[in-house]
Parts: structure tokens; C-alpha cells; sequence
């Protein structure tokens, strides 16, 4: 079993939809889950021997959502190395915006927890609404799959 902390970044609603769904199917398979809204530095450091789980929608001009800006800056500005810590990302966005904006957000979280030196366990999943109305129904299956790799 492991301790996932699960943050989420969404404008309207729909990241914190699949990210409370996300939440209840890692409880499901024997995880302590807990799901972060707007989360503070010391959240993510909490689950730095276990697992991270970002999932972010995309505003504006491809930026991430105001309620996860400010554990993004405090990441950035203070830059603790976390080796040990592993993570995934999913990223929802519109391709529609274009190429440097589609899931600019989650883009830009799995960027930054790279240079900070964390272990993706998956590649980061890119959902494009165009493409899937329903974000879950790539979701889950991806989430499957990072289950898997889940100590």
C-alpha cells in the first residue's frame, strides 16, 4: 500500500471531477489517498518516499490553473531536489488552443518535477477534450497501467 497525495489544479471543475475519481479507484486498490485542492509545499514534500499524482487542467494562454500556482512558485523558487519521489501527470487540455498552449499546465508541472529530480512512473498522459468528451475513459486505463508500477 502506498501513501498517494493527488494534486489538482482545475479551473471549472473537471480536473477535480477525474481527480476525485482517480482518488476513489486508489482506495479501491488499497492506497491511502488524499486529494489536494490548493495544496501548499508541504503537502507535496509529505509524499516524498511515496507517490505524487498531479492532474491539471490548462487556462489562459496554456498556464496552470490559479489554486496549483502557488505550490508550482514554491517548487520553483525553492527548488527541493526530491529523488526519491515519484509521480505522475496527467494533463487536460484542448488541442484546439494549439500546440504551445494543449495541456500547457500539466506540461509544465511534469517539466518542473523533472528538474527537481523526481521518477516519473509513466509518461505524462495528455487528454484532449476534442478528442475525449469524457477525460476518464483515457484516464483510467492509463491509471492501470501506473497502478502496476505502484510499490
Amino acid at each position: 500500500m502506498a501513501k498517494i497525495g493527488v494534486f489538482v489544479g482545475s479551473v471549472f471543475g473537471g480536473a477535480e471531477d477525474v481527480a476525485e475519481e482517480v482518488a476513489a479507484k486508489l482506495n479501491e486498490s488499497g492506497h491511502l489517498t488524499q486529494v489536494y485542492l490548493d495544496p501548499e509545499l508541504s503537502d507535496l514534500v509529505a509524499y516524498q518516499q511515496d507517490m505524487v499524482l498531479v492532474i491539471s487542467s490548462t487556462t489562459g494562454q496554456g498556464e496552470i490553473p490559479d489554486n496549483l500556482m502557488p505550490l508550482f512558485m514554491a517548487l520553483s523558487d525553492q527548488f527541493p531536489l526530491m529523488p526519491a519521489m515519484h509521480y505522475g501527470v496527467v494533463a487536460l487540455g484542448d488541442s484546439s488552443y494549439g500546440e504551445d498552449r494543449y495541456c500547457g499546465g500539466g506540461r509544465q508541472f511534469d517539466e518542473l518535477l523533472q528538474q527537481l529530480q523526481a521518477k516519473p512512473l509513466a509518461p505524462r498522459l495528455d487528454v484532449d477534450a476534442c478528442v475525449n468528451f469524457d477525460a476518464l475513459e483515457v484516464v483510467i486505463p492509463w491509471l492501470g497501467g501506473l497502478l502496476k508500477k505502484v510499490a
